[in-house]
């Protein structure tokens, strides 16, 4: 009998807290990629980028994102869901880093851009790992958890790099996102386990065994994913999501400051509010998605993002109390990710998933991307500096908020078709 390793004797982590690692590397990886916008206004005065044109530091790193996810969509179910996470969270601490060695808008943009490269294939090789590790039936709370790493970044991480910001130096919060970045990958990396069973074509989350009862899968080539008629929609769908987001997002902060008056040092409390409301919703959120569906969930969500951005854009003034709009218009983004990704990760079989997160991850990051450019094209910066054309932007962001609820209709029917 083969003699056993300590890995192989090692009783496997729980649920919970394989959920909870996930939580705290999508922290570490959304954190990188939030702070920079509300830091927006403080690096275009010593970095020199017009406030109109803060999106292209969003865009930097989504295209870098974009082309690795699409790359990953390759080969990465080929890997260790561990390894290839630890490979990639030791690429985006250096890339965050290097933003605080930073020299000029050029050295900041390509920062962001090694940053991107690793950062959009941990985002979907960390979805990969809880689609493999928790039961489907669990899944939408699962996956609200961990995404609940976006309003723990905004209740504390970037309220906090936003004040290190304030009183240390821009450079301050690079680091400090870097260096908490190592701490969590060690553990990720000491904690989780190996996740192998989908070379093996089975998964701990119920998949289907492949042929020959756990035997290999064949390896399915990108295209063939690409030709079941769902794949396609489900990814037009977290295009035009993202899209609709960073048209509005890399832009808030300046506008919160230069069009409403809010002051610098109010915003890192407005983004603690903000966050700690969504940060709690979210979690009620997936257990709504659970019972209720993921369509009726969209649609409220959509509904809400709609009369927040027309309230706070429309008339080129806030037509909220300042707080109200920003915890609103956080909210209701939540409910709306929470709501498609409950359903885009019903769309690859067991033994795609990291592939198909990866180019879901590259599709996103366009659509973020695009959403970046789209803001840098309408806006302009006024003399008295505060940024013209927001009312323009406001509504190309909510024609593309608008199609959620009919796109997952449709792909909850070619899911239930497929079964």
């Amino acid at each position: 009998m083969p003699r056993q390793t300590t890995e192989a004797l090692a009783p496997p982590p729980s649920e919970r807290t394989i959920i909870t690692l996930i939580g705290a590397i999508q922290f570490i990886n959304v954190l990188d990629f939030m702070m920079v916008m509300p830091l927006g206004p403080d690096l275009a005065a010593t970095v020199g980028i017009p406030a109109a044109q803060l999106g292209l530091l969003s865009f930097s790193y989504a295209a870098a994102a974009c082309c690795a996810g699409a790359l990953g969509a390759l080969f990465l179910d080929r890997f260790d869901r561990r390894s290839a996470l630890a490979v990639a969270l030791l690429g985006l601490v250096v890339g965050t880093a290097a933003g605080g060695l930073e020299t000029g808008q050029w050295t900041m943009l390509l920062s962001r851009v090694v940053a991107g490269a690793f950062g959009g294939p941990a985002t979907s090789l960390s979805i990969a790992v809880v689609a493999d590790a928790v039961p489907a039936e669990r899944r939408g709370r699962a996956l609200g958890a961990v995404m609940g790493a976006f309003s723990v970044a905004s209740v504390f991480g970037v309220p906090a790099g936003l004040f290190l910001a304030r009183h240390g130096g821009w450079r301050v919060p690079f680091f400090a996102v870097a260096g908490l970045g190592l701490i969590v990958g060690a553990l990720a990396v000491l904690m989780l386990p190996p996740m192998r069973k989908h070379l093996a074509g089975t998964s701990r989350a119920g998949g289907a065994p492949g042929p020959g009862d756990g035997a290999p899968l064949p390896e399915v080539a990108i295209a063939e994913i690409i030709r079941r008629p769902e794949v396609p929609v489900a990814l037009l769908t977290v295009f035009l999501v993202m899209a609709a987001s960073f048209a509005i997002v890399p832009n808030l902060a300046a506008y919160l400051q230069a069009n409403c008056g809010l002051p610098r040092q109010d915003l890192e409390y407005l983004y603690a509010l903000g966050g700690m409301f969504s940060f709690f919703s979210m979690r009620g959120v997936g257990r709504l998605v659970d019972r209720f569906g993921s369509t009726l969930m969209a649609g409220v969500g959509t509904l809400v993002l709609l009369g927040v951005q027309a309230a706070g854009f429309l008339t080129g003034r806030m037509l909220l109390p300042m707080g109200v709009f920003f915890v609103l218009y956080m909210v209701a983004q939540s409910t709306r990710s929470v709501a498609m990704s409950t359903v885009t990760t019903r769309v690859p079989r067991p033994h795609e998933r990291a592939r198909y997160q990866s180019l879901q991850s590259a599709v996103q990051h366009l659509g973020q991307g695009s959403g970046s450019l789209l803001g840098s094209f309408l806006l302009h910066e006024l003399p008295d500096k505060r940024l013209g054309g927001m009312p323009r932007l406001t509504l190309a962001a909510m024609a593309l908020a608008l199609t959620l609820p009919p796109m997952l209709v449709w792909v909850q029917r070619r899911l239930a078709a497929r079964t």
